[in-house]
């Protein structure tokens, strides 16, 4: 029998606010949570039919008390107040402390202080999104030099503002294979990128010398202050070319002298590049593997994942996130199907004697919160 985890906290390292939301989501919005790819034809047609959808559908009504179908669960969660179905499903997964990415675009998203009002029982911190930050400044100042001494000050008061680490999402935007660039570079590309906000009212950063050479900047501070800077890797929205989210290509980063202090942690297992990242993290003191969106995603594959993960990284460097966003359900899901996936490897581990007992429940406790707990400098 798997080793019972429920009473292990977990320190929820990466997710996002929930949605503002006054009316009940129909089935095709609700669908829509449970698909990275946001194709149109396959949350009608087939996120349906995924065993993600199935699952959780089936697991959200045990949860609520409802028949196992769609209709059933949107007609019962409609009856609860989002306080109260978030509040109920945070402490049923007992996380009690979550590290917001607030960057998720959308004025329907809650800021964290919203988030703090609505789940008084949880400890709330943010975490900073570059690029977000970066297209704000780039909206508000005319030049180059400008926008650039903006975000290193935003970036070197970034804890004196409460944030708790870094994030970058530069593997959307132009990738991994993160290079030295020279102001001189990054400032011709600022022309043109300037006109498009001017023209346009907003700004996408997705041109390659001014990503990498403002997320150079980051890292230049992030060392000074041994800040956590997590990188988005592997799988996401369907705007991603997976070839450029593999962990691989930001290896002369970890190689590099000049960010030795950085606790680069590079999140959702970088799935599939999961036995690279967990080499990754085997080799590099300061590369830390996360385990989110891989879970709850890959369902039938979690197990896998973990053992992967386990296969070559010291769990003293593995963490665990939810990488839950707009929804209590999710957070729920993935907590609860994290727990499981990893106590089957221990179970396993322990057969193999490799732990006792107790040595699993430490092990356990050191991924659902201890890492993280160190990392992040917070408690559980």
């Amino acid at each position: 029998m798997p080793i019972n985890l429920t009473s292990i906290p977990i320190l929820d390292h990466h997710c996002h606010s929930f949605l503002r939301r006054a009316t009940p989501y129909n089935a095709l919005e609700f669908q829509g949570f449970f698909s990275e790819g946001g194709d149109p034809g396959i949350v009608a047609e087939h996120t349906l039919n995924s065993v993600f959808f199935r699952w959780a559908i089936k697991e959200v009504a045990q949860f609520l008390g409802c028949a196992p179908a769609t209709e059933a669960v949107l007609e019962a969660r409609a009856e609860i107040p989002l306080n109260e179905l978030g509040a109920r499903m945070l402490r049923d997964a007992n996380i009690p402390v979550l590290l917001i990415d607030y960057g998720l675009g959308g004025a329907d998203r809650m800021s964290v202080d919203e988030m703090r009002t609505l789940l008084p029982m949880c400890r709330i911190e943010p975490i900073l999104r570059l690029e977000t930050m970066a297209q704000e400044l780039i909206l508000k100042h005319e030049t180059f030099d400008q926008v650039v001494d903006a975000f290193v000050a935003t970036v070197e008061g970034a804890r004196a503002q409460g944030h708790v680490g870094l994030k970058s999402i530069i593997a959307y935007r132009t990738g991994l294979a993160i290079r030295e660039t020279s102001k001189s570079e990054a400032a011709e590309v600022f022309g043109p990128v300037k006109e498009r906000a001017r023209r346009e009212g907003s700004v996408r950063l997705a041109d390659k010398p001014l990503n990498d050479y403002l997320l150079l900047r980051a890292l230049e501070v992030a060392e000074k202050q041994a800040l956590p800077l997590q990188f988005h890797t592997g799988l996401g929205d369907n705007d991603l070319d997976m070839l450029y989210a593999n962990p691989l290509h930001m290896r002369p980063l970890f190689e590099s002298t000049r960010y030795e202090q950085v606790p680069f942690v590079l999140l959702h297992a970088s799935y599939p590049y999961v036995r690279e990242l967990g080499y990754l993290a085997s080799l590099y003191s300061n590369v830390w593997m996360d385990m989110g969106l891989a879970i709850p995603f890959a369902t039938l594959d979690i197990p896998a994942v973990w053992k992967q993960a386990f296969s070559l990284t010291p769990t003293s460097k593995i963490l665990f996130s939810t990488d839950a966003y707009s929804l209590p359900e999710i957070y729920w899901l993935a907590a609860r199907w994290g727990r499981w996936g990893l106590s089957q490897v221990l179970e396993e581990l322990i057969a193999m004697r490799a732990f006792t007992g107790d040595e699993a429940l430490e092990v356990a406790s050191q991924i659902l919160h201890g890492n993280a707990e160190k990392l992040y400098a917070l408690s559980v």
